[in-house]
């Protein structure tokens, strides 16, 4: 029997199971049974995704990513935001991170564990169609602006866009976004996991980057989730994309515990 000790996060309601794999190799890539297993609600730990934490020359760290289905996947912004706080709570940094994840180097600030700001990606391409956006910030992701957001079925309407022809075979994130008078409030159907998750931290960066897009000057955004606020500031790059992109939000060791198997 194998024991692998893991340490759970929540950030604005998206968790994740956390190992450290710096001195011992629990899971590789490719054991996608056993991640998924262990991502199970009823049969395992449950979570959203498991994230290694692993050594990389010339970082403090390597963010390994893997959805609830045990498939290694793309950048994911809440868990890039918990995976910091948990190298400072390992004593790896003091405050300031600088991480190599599957879309890059990132950087983020945990001044405060509670309070993690991660920086993101440049965007450079976004797709304008009819109501709709189609960016990367990480992940895929698909915007649209709808009037109330309490009226969409998140699940129903997500999954016929995540499995339309055009985005069946490598999937889409999709995202609801409604405006309020002090921000906008997010409801994102996350491939991989294939439902709605209470937050999603790629999904609320392309939400406020699509908002941002008519919104002169204002280069900061409260964002609302079911899972809790979250906040977005970015820069327009004069080229039609956007720089200096950071997530900002909550995030909470909620326990600890060994996954025997």
């Amino acid at each position: 029997m194998t024991n692998i000790p893991f340490y759970k996060y929540q950030g604005t309601g998206n968790d994740f199971i956390l190992i450290d794999q710096r001195k011992t190799v629990f899971l590789h890539k490719g054991q996608t049974e056993r991640i998924k297993l262990m991502c199970d609600r009823r049969f395992g730990i449950g979570a959203d995704g498991l994230i290694l934490l692993q050594n990389k020359e010339g970082y403090d760290f390597e963010m390994v990513y893997f959805n609830a289905d045990g498939n290694e996947s793309t950048m994911c912004g809440n868990g890039g935001r918990c995976i910091s706080a948990f190298a400072k709570f390992l004593g790896i940094v003091e405050e300031n991170c600088h991480f190599l994840a599957i879309d890059g180097p990132h950087e983020s600030h945990a001044g405060d564990t509670a309070w993690v700001a991660l920086k993101m990606s440049d965007v450079k391409a976004i797709e304008r169609g009819d109501g709709y956006f189609v960016l990367n910030t990480g992940s895929p992701h698909y915007v649209v602006f709808v009037e109330d957001i309490s009226d969409i079925n998140i699940v129903e309407n997500g999954k016929a866009i995540r499995y339309s022809d055009r985005f069946r075979k490598e999937g889409i994130n999709v995202n609801f976004v409604e405006k309020k008078e002090n921000g906008i409030e997010v409801a994102t159907y996350e491939r991989g996991v294939e439902d709605e998750t209470l937050s999603c931290g790629t999904g609320v960066t392309a939400s406020a980057l699509a908002w941002g897009i008519s919104q002169n000057g204002h280069h900061e955004v409260q964002v609302f989730t079911k899972g809790g606020q979250l906040k977005v500031r970015f820069q327009p790059d004069g080229k039609g994309g956007f720089e200096n992109i950071w997530l900002c939000g909550p995030t909470q060791l909620v326990f600890k515990g060994e996954y025997l198997f």
